[in-house]
């Protein structure tokens, strides 16, 4: 009834888990980090507790939102049910047929024989269970021995509890501790803390349609004081107050409208609210300090950072232009520092066969129009491009997921973006013409042509080319076709994960990577930036997104084989 008269599309302080009103304090983006690491973990549990009210639920309804497109996940909402009731509400939410009244052993070979069936297919599959305190301990036995469903290289099935910390005492019961052996990931859920709160009501206040304080600062110090953080009381403390400001005619919340609203939620008891959550936050802060390192020495961690309403997206810094929709012109004066070794991965497959090295390149007779190397380089990554419906392929290239990045410099720098690039040539007379380079290996470069693949010496292709080049790389999840940063949630999200595992990778040692994961996501690029011999602006632009995909050696077109490239360096 107040919506209209403050200004506000819908309530902006429902207790229903909307992962759209997600405020990510740290502790928020630690929980949602450990979840989105875990589903590309080798299976085994991840707990996150937390204290009735913090947000678990809404943390996990904003995991399964953003969670990677292989990933099927079975929701349990209600785990007061008998080993054999569970594995059927299992099965009910894979969708595996199952006969009424299947015995135990049956509905575990059902789930196996599904489980097989995705990982064949390149999928992965997560269990989460909400409210899992509820479970007995026969149930949670069940559990660990889903968990040895698994093939020769990895466990198949990946098990999330979410529950209050009772949790984590029943999991601590001697006879649960081969479960408790095999848990990779924990994190309690603290509640907010003081200088968290005046964001966390801007943030609500934003997405529900307000973009104004209208919290006084006496209100927010006596919210933070009746509530001590917890994000559900948080809620219905507002909401209670700001009807009673409706009903006074007042469009600003007062300290007095939060005293009042308080004891209305609590029944009558101002301090009822200090009670339920006073004296947690040390230990709560401590427990979080132990799941940190916890998390670091089991080599578990993934994804996430600030989501703020109405953040302007930064500005970007000299070195990595944001892309427009046809893509950024950038010239590099410099080369980048030459990428340290890691351990090395497993080679890629040779280029198909082709034919010989012909004498040289000849401008006129294989150089193509742009529109056909276009063509060339669309295949590439597997995608049919037809230019009479798509005249602009850099357009075409958002809507498929990915952009094109125009630049001007070397074959090194072809070979540190190691991606198939189009080279703009010209001749004496001004004319140009374009050549789709598939590979580069030592001093040959396999060019697609009309007819297929054709290998000639790159120097002959140098004596037309004067450095201009275009590739195309893979967007992030995060980036839609109309605006590279429009989900900023799913960004801060998608950086940190990659972060975290950068750190494993590239970190001098456990001590560096531990300190790299504790940081800002902003510092985290800043950081890889500079391990990597980028510009350091903190900025994920086009340069350090697509070193991010060769680093975590995703499967992307590759211009040179990384036998080859490895050697090189």
């Amino acid at each position: 009834m107040y919506y209209e008269f403050f200004g506000f599309r819908e309530p902006p302080f429902s207790i229903a888990p909307d992962p759209r009103y997600l405020f990510l304090s740290e502790r928020h983006k630690e929980a949602l980090a450990h979840l989105m690491y875990g589903v590309q973990g080798q299976g085994g549990f991840i707990v996150i507790t937390g204290e009735v009210g913090t947000g678990k639920t809404t943390v996990s309804r904003c995991f399964i939102e953003n969670v990677p497109d292989h990933v099927d996940i079975a929701l349990i909402l209600n785990p007061r049910l008998s080993a054999r009731e569970l594995l059927s509400s299992i099965c009910d939410e894979l969708e595996i047929p199952h006969p009424v009244g299947a015995s135990i052993k049956q509905l575990v070979d059902l789930i196996n024989a599904d489980l097989l069936k995705a990982h064949g297919a390149g999928r992965h599959k997560v269990l989460m269970i909400d409210e899992a305190q509820n479970l007995s301990a026969d149930v949670l036995e069940q559990l660990r021995l889903l968990t040895n469903l698994e093939t020769a290289e990895k466990k198949l099935l990946q098990i999330v509890l979410l529950g209050q910390p009772e949790l984590q005492e029943l999991l601590a019961r001697p006879e649960l501790r081969q479960l408790n052996q095999r848990v990779t990931a924990r994190y309690h859920l603290d509640s907010l803390g003081r200088d968290e709160l005046p964001g966390y009501l801007r943030y609500r206040l934003g997405v529900a349609g307000l973009r104004a304080d209208i919290f006084t600062g006496g209100a927010v110090k006596t919210l933070f004081k009746v509530s001590n953080g917890i994000p559900r009381l948080i809620n219905l403390i507002s909401d209670r107050a700001l009807l009673g400001a409706y009903a006074e005619g007042e469009h600003v919340i007062t300290a007095k409208h939060i005293r009042t609203a308080a004891k209305e939620v609590n029944g009558g008891h101002f301090a009822a609210a200090q009670k339920v959550a006073g004296g947690g936050n040390n230990r709560s802060r401590y427990l979080a300090l132990v799941a940190s390192v916890l998390v670091a020495v089991a080599g578990t961690a993934w994804l996430l950072e600030r989501w703020q309403v109405g953040a302007e997206a930064s500005t970007p810094l000299a070195g990595e232009q944001s892309l427009a929709v046809t893509g950024t012109i950038e010239r590099v004066d410099t080369e980048p520092a030459p990428a340290p070794k890691t351990s090395e991965p497993e080679p890629e497959p040779e280029p198909e066969p082709v034919t010989e090295p012909i004498l040289s390149f000849e401008f006129d007779t294989h150089g193509q129009s742009q529109v056909s190397a276009f063509r060339g380089l669309f295949e590439l990554w597997g995608i049919d491009y037809v230019p009479s419906d798509n005249p602009d392929p850099c357009i075409f290239a958002r809507i498929e997921g990915l952009s094109c990045l125009q630049r001007q410099g070397t074959r090194r720098s072809l070979e540190r973006l190691n991606r198939p690039a189009i080279l703009e040539l010209r001749n004496p007379q001004g004319q140009r013409r374009y050549v789709t380079v598939r590979h580069l290996k030592e001093k040959q470069a396999v060019v697609v042509t009309p007819g297929g693949s054709e290998v000639f010496p790159f120097d002959s292709l140098e004596a037309f080319w004067f450095g201009e080049f275009t590739v195309l790389w893979q967007l992030p999840p995060y980036m839609d076709d109309s605006d590279e940063n429009t989900d900023t949630s799913t960004e801060q999200l998608w950086l940190s994960s990659r972060m975290m595992e950068l750190a494993d990778l590239l970190a001098s040692g456990r001590e560096q990577s531990d300190q790299v994961k504790r940081m800002e996501t902003e510092e985290q690029v800043r950081w890889y930036q500079d391990q990597k011999g980028l510009v350091v602006d903190g900025i994920a632009g086009a340069m350090t997104l697509i070193q991010i995909t060769n680093d975590l050696n995703e499967d992307v077109p590759r211009l040179v084989t990384v036998d080859a490239l490895w050697e090189d360096n």
